[in-house]
């Protein structure tokens, strides 16, 4: 599904990622893991198309999207859920949920009722403004309004950053409803270690711009988790 080469990146004079290879296999789960500032959303942002890649190379379905447009990738399939959801807070609910529809090739105006299904506490607020909406809520729209556009991938960039518990629950079930489905693939960028680990079937720990762990979550070890990972 998606496969990352030596990929770096500069922010000016500053390296933020070096020679990071990660591979995501279609229909499943892997979480990219590591402390604050070593790379994890350059990572998404790269892969999105937000950041230039400065050497390396990003593949996509066989297909080299290193140098594509956001748009042509969001079109090809991948959607994006950024830290701290980015909805649009003087639009409404459903507005922000008919956003999502623009990345898809044939378009369609109406919210899909798969998603109020997945998300059931967003039908009833529609005409509610986004920017009243809790955090908790704002995620859970945030999440929608990239699934209806029926992606291949999914970026999720801390979807339980400052979420009450239990939305953090309602999300944990909705991305694992998502793989059970077998339809889309996800990269999880998560400090959350417990959540992203009950998730996903792989993890990539970064450090200093780079994978220096990775192997099935089954696997994973302690020390990692004591030396790599505690805050």
């Amino acid at each position: 599904m998606l496969k990352i080469e030596n990929i770096n990146i500069f922010y000016g004079e500053t390296q933020i990622l070096r020679d990071l290879s990660l591979e995501i296999p279609k229909g499943t789960i892997v979480a990219v893991m590591g402390r604050n500032g070593v790379g994890k959303t350059t990572l998404l942002k790269s892969i999105m198309g937000i950041l230039k890649v400065n050497s390396g190379k990003i593949s996509y379905n066989d297909q080299n999207i290193s140098k594509d447009p956001i748009a042509k990738r969001a079109k090809s399939g991948i959607a994006y859920v950024p830290q701290g959801r980015e909805i649009f807070p003087y639009l409404t609910v459903e507005e922000n949920l008919l956003l999502g529809l623009e990345a898809k090739v044939k378009k369609t105006y109406t919210v899909p009722d798969g998603i109020f299904e997945l998300f059931p506490a967003l039908k009833g607020m529609l005409s509610r403004k986004g920017g009243n909406l809790s955090g908790g809520q704002q995620q859970q729209l945030a999440i929608a309004r990239a699934l209806i556009s029926e992606p291949q991938l999914l970026l999720l960039d801390e979807p339980t950053e400052g979420i009450q518990p239990s939305i953090v629950f309602e999300i944990e079930n909705t991305i694992r409803f998502i793989k059970e489905q077998g339809n889309i693939s996800v990269l999880l960028v998560e400090q959350y270690v417990d959540f992203a680990l009950r998730l996903a079937d792989t993890y990539s720990v970064i450090e200093k711009g780079s994978v220096v762990f990775s192997g099935s979550t089954k696997g994973i070890s302690k020390e990692i988790i004591n030396n790599h990972l505690a805050v």
